[in-house]
């Protein structure tokens, strides 16, 4: 079996990119370092890491290898902070995937709330429309909207019947009128920003068991889902968002619900975790935590 300083040592390399810097960050000797990368590939046998004099990446045996070692160093962690923290609380590295608007305007004053909760809890918290790597990035696990396009992620629901709301602002609605049907939303502005790379510019709405899809229009296009709220908040135009991305903004408000009488696209929140054995309890109570937060915020 493989030691653990060896797993420690390519896994460090791998995040750094680098022998040298994996070795200054681990307070061993680049050499040493090298010497367990070489001892662990001719364990197993398999070239984990194509180097060359001025590039260093994974091979496909060491993608592979990689996430496993990930999954068995995590549950090593967990297991000793269990031991190292009993009857004191939780303790340990939390690190985190989270939409920027969502992350930005509720997530923060909630993990505030979470860390005085678990104050030896490090928290470590990357804000991103752009959907993390789970089985690549350094992060734990991830808060997103939708339904997950990974089968292999393990999904625990925080607003499975959540939905998407068309709002805008009281001035742009005074200046511009209030749309009565979805069809309407086809002669407003639309704040529009990227889903997946795409301009999310086709509204969904359902009403009756009937759906109905919409093509909008706008000025506007980013590719932050922060920047369109605030661009609605501003009287730019309409903003078709996750409910919970502007509940706040509803209850003060600061914009105002469009088409209640027809339902928003679904996309239900999720936190996701790469594998099973990654639900530690961190995570459990992290979760707990979101699921009482979100439904006091959108009941």
């Amino acid at each position: 079996m493989s030691s653990i300083l060896d797993l420690e040592i390519f896994a460090r390399i791998a995040d750094d990119g680098s022998i040298s810097a994996a070795a200054r960050s681990l307070g061993i000797t680049p050499a040493a370092a090298s010497i367990a990368l070489k001892r662990l590939e001719t364990r197993l046998g398999s070239r984990l890491l194509a180097r060359s004099t001025r590039s260093l990446r994974l091979t496909e045996e060491g993608r592979r290898y990689l996430d496993s070692v990930r999954l068995a160093l995590a549950a090593l962690e967990d297991g000793e902070q269990a031991l190292k923290q009993q009857g004191q609380g939780l303790a340990g590295v939390l690190q985190l995937s989270a939409p920027s608007d969502f992350g930005r305007n509720a997530l923060l004053p909630w993990l505030d709330d979470f860390k005085h909760q678990h104050p030896q809890l490090r928290l470590q918290l990357r804000l991103d429309d752009r959907h993390a790597d789970l089985f690549r990035d350094s992060v734990d696990v991830a808060l997103r909207f939708g339904v997950p396009g990974d089968s292999s992620l393990v999904a625990l629901p925080i607003l499975a019947g959540h939905r998407r709301v068309v709002c805008a602002s009281p001035q742009y609605l005074a200046r511009h009128g209030t749309p009565q049907t979805p069809a309407d939303l086809a002669r407003h502005s639309a704040l529009l920003y990227l889903r997946n790379g795409q301009p999310f510019d086709l509204w969904r709405f359902s009403r009756d068991n009937q759906g109905c899809e919409i093509q909008v229009h706008g000025d506007y296009l980013c590719d932050d889902g922060e920047v369109a709220r605030r661009w609605a908040l501003a009287g730019h135009g309409l903003v078709y968002k996750a409910r919970l991305d502007v509940a706040q903004d509803i209850r003060a408000g600061r914009l105002v619900p469009l088409l209640t009488d027809w339902a928003g696209e679904p996309t239900p929140f999720n936190l996701l975790c790469p594998h099973r054995l990654q639900v530690s309890e961190r995570v459990r109570l992290l979760h707990a935590f979101l699921v009482q937060r979100c439904g006091d915020l959108c009941p």
